[in-house]
C-alpha cells in the first residue's frame, strides 16, 4: 500500500474550492492500492487532518508527519491546491528538492501557466491566437484612453495570476476602468486587460492517460451572468454542455490546439484550457494546471463523458507520478 498525501487549501481566495477538490480525491482514492492522507496547507499551518478532524503538524524538513510516535512519509503527493502555492510552482519545486513524486506538472510549467501574460506570449509563436491585451503593473500610470483605444469596449480586466475568476470585471465603458483595475489589484499586483471576444466559449481538458496525451470531450460554457465568473462556475449560474455543440471539424481544430499547447509546454498531469471561438478561430484565454476536481468541476465531467471514472482518473495521475 502506498501512502498518498493529498494536499489542499492554499494561500489564495480559492482555498475553499481546493478543500472540496481534495476531499473528492480522498473519497474516490482506490483504497486497495493507496492510503490517503488529507494535508491542509495554509500560511499559518501545514497539518495532516484525520477522519476525526484531529490535526497533526507536518515536518517541513522532509514533509513527514508523526502520529502517536510513528513517523509517516509519503510515496507521492496528489496536488489539489488551486492558486498559490500549489499552482504557481512553489510546492512543485519543494517536492522536487525533497524528491517526492507529485501529480501536477513541474515547477517551471506551473509558474509559467499561472502567469497569464507569460503563458500567452510563449504560445504566440506557435500560432495560437489570443485576445488583444494591455498590461499594467501596480504603480503604473493609468491612461484609460490608451487602454480603450488598444483593446476596445467592452473589455475584461483580470488579475494576471489568480484563478476561479476572482478579481475579474467585464468593463463596458472607459469610465468604469479605474474601479475594475482597483478590484483586480486586490488579487494581484499585475493586471491583464483583454479585448472582448464575442464567440462560443469552450473548456478543453488535456491529460496524460496511461502514457498517452489525451484530449477529453470538450465542454461548452453558456453563462447566465455576463461572463463565466465565480457565481457561474460554482453557484450554478451557467450551463456546461459536454460535449460542446460545435462541429466535428471545430472539435478537431480546438483539440489539436489544446494538445499542441500541452506538448509545447512539456506539461504533465491535468490541464484545462479555456478558448473562445470567434469566426472559426479558437482564441486561448488561459490554462489551468490544477483544475477543479469537485463533482461539479469540468475535468471530472469530461472524464466521465470519456468513460473514465474518478477512481481511474486519480489512480492514473498517481501512477504516472510514481513512474516519473
Amino acid at each position: 500500500m502506498k501512502n498518498i498525501a493529498i494536499i489542499m487549501g492554499g494561500y489564495s481566495s480559492e482555498y475553499k474550492i481546493s478543500l472540496i477538490s481534495g476531499n473528492v480525491v480522498y473519497q474516490f482514492l482506490d483504497k486497495t492500492k493507496y492510503v490517503g492522507f488529507r494535508i491542509h496547507i495554509f500560511k499559518e499551518k501545514w497539518v495532516f487532518v484525520d477522519d476525526n478532524e484531529t490535526e497533526f503538524p507536518i515536518d517541513k524538513n522532509d514533509f513527514s508527519v508523526t502520529i502517536n510516535g510513528t513517523k509517516i512519509t509519503f510515496d507521492a503527493v496528489f496536488n489539489a491546491i488551486h492558486g498559490t502555492p500549489g499552482e504557481d510552482g512553489l510546492m512543485q519545486a519543494y517536492f522536487e528538492l525533497l524528491q517526492i513524486p507529485q501529480t501536477s506538472c513541474d515547477y517551471y510549467q506551473s509558474a509559467l501557466t499561472f502567469n497569464k501574460r507569460d503563458l500567452l506570449s510563449v504560445l504566440k509563436p506557435y500560432g495560437i491566437k489570443t485576445a488583444t491585451s494591455y498590461y499594467l503593473n501596480k504603480g503604473d500610470s493609468i491612461d484609460t484612453k490608451e487602454i480603450a483605444a488598444k483593446v476596445g469596449m467592452p473589455c475584461f480586466v483580470k488579475p494576471n495570476k489568480s484563478g476561479s475568476s476572482f478579481g475579474i470585471s467585464k468593463v463596458k465603458t472607459e469610465a468604469e476602468l479605474p474601479i475594475a483595475i482597483e478590484v483586480a489589484y486586490k488579487e494581484d499586483n499585475e493586471i491583464i486587460i483583454e479585448s472582448f471576444l464575442d464567440g462560443t466559449e469552450v473548456s478543453v481538458g488535456v491529460i496524460n492517460y496511461q502514457g498517452k496525451i489525451t484530449v477529453l470531450p470538450i465542454t461548452e460554457i453558456v453563462s447566465e451572468n455576463d461572463f463565466f465568473d465565480y457565481e457561474a462556475k460554482y453557484l450554478g449560474k451557467s450551463q456546461e454542455i459536454t460535449p460542446a455543440r460545435i462541429s466535428d471539424e471545430m472539435t478537431e481544430k480546438v483539440s489539436a490546439i489544446a494538445k499542441r499547447a500541452y506538448e509545447v509546454l512539456k506539461m504533465k498531469g491535468f490541464s484545462r484550457s479555456e478558448f473562445i471561438i470567434v469566426d472559426g478561430e479558437p482564441h486561448m484565454l488561459e490554462m489551468n494546471t490544477i483544475p477543479g476536481l469537485t463533482t461539479e468541476s469540468l475535468i471530472p465531467k469530461q472524464a466521465k463523458a470519456a468513460g473514465i471514472s474518478l477512481e481511474n482518473l486519480f489512480t492514473n495521475a498517481i501512477e504516472l507520478a510514481l513512474t516519473k
